[in-house]
């Protein structure tokens, strides 16, 4: 196996030149060069020897090395093709053990083709790129495939959004997608100098934990369509975006009576709790 310096943005920047590479803005590529903090990224995951691990946008691999090292069987997700070349170069042998699949392209296309194949992995892990963040981990949840354990490095903002409570600005649909499906905590911020290329913008690591007792709904899918719903005008309360939701102010007015809400909050006023039990009364409504 190559080693690389994955500490040193001098030695990362002569080996992309050497082989005529480049970093793409686009696909939102940096490398954590803080080797203490990609340690304990991967040993949050509490990785044994056949844990299943997806990774997202591996790049060079210095993350990709850690998790191999603990013995876990690994698939990672490149969409960059100068990059899915050196990981088939420096990991061949691991690719020859069954220990690593390389699926290259965006992710966003592939996830769902990657479980109906080879299944649900226990543990999902990357950097993710502010532009493919939220939508990646929104996707999962709504297709009801939660993992045991995520650690995930965004923009701070983002993270925020995750763990956010009613009443807050960053309080929105994402929040309560990523709370009624996960345990969340921070781990640690990551400033831009912790990344080569430099980013603009700090990050956060947290670590998504599945809940044990998910929290109870009798209708998912239609949970996961009213509470985005309930967001869309976050000005407008949530009677006027109930009546958006049914398309009859009647309705909206009568399923709030019934679940005890006024009329005139606005959904980033309610716990997720309480739209949970919405959620049923509308489901009831339906039925």
């Amino acid at each position: 196996m190559i080693h690389l310096d994955y500490n040193s943005p001098s030695s990362l920047k002569l080996f992309l030149e050497k082989n005529n590479m480049a970093m793409h803005k686009k696909f939102g590529q940096n490398f954590l060069i803080n080797e203490s903090a990609r340690k304990r990224l991967i040993g949050v995951l509490s990785l044994t020897q056949n844990t299943s691990v997806w990774e997202i946008g591996p790049g060079l691999g210095a993350m990709t090395e850690e998790i191999l090292l603990s013995k876990a069987n690994l698939t990672v997700f490149e969409i960059d093709h100068g990059f899915t070349a050196m990981l088939h170069d420096f990991f061949l042998e691991y690719e020859k053990q069954g220990k690593l699949n390389i699926i290259e392209g965006d992710v966003l296309k592939t996830w769902k083709k990657t479980i109906d194949k080879t299944g649900k992995p226990d543990c999902f892990f990357g950097n993710l790129p502010y532009n493919i963040a939220a939508t990646l981990i929104a996707d999962t949840i709504e297709q009801e495939i939660r993992f045991d354990k995520c650690v995930f490095t965004v923009q701070k903002e983002v993270a925020k959004r995750m763990t956010a409570k009613p009443d807050t600005d960053d309080y929105s649909s994402f929040s309560i997608l990523c709370q009624w499906a996960y345990d969340i905590v921070p781990i640690m911020d990551l400033t831009g100098g912790n990344f080569w290329p430099r980013p603009d913008v700090d990050s956060r690591a947290v670590l998504f934990t599945k809940k044990n007792n998910f929290p109870h709904c009798n209708n998912p899918q239609l949970f996961m369509k009213m509470e985005r719903a309930l967001f869309l005008s976050r000005r407008k309360n949530i009677r006027n975006n109930l009546t958006m939701f049914y398309n009859n102010s009647m309705r909206a007015e009568a399923v709030l009576a019934r679940a005890s809400i006024n009329p005139l909050v606005r959904a980033e006023s309610l716990s997720l709790e309480i739209l949970l039990q919405l959620s049923d009364y509308i489901n009831q409504d339906i039925i």
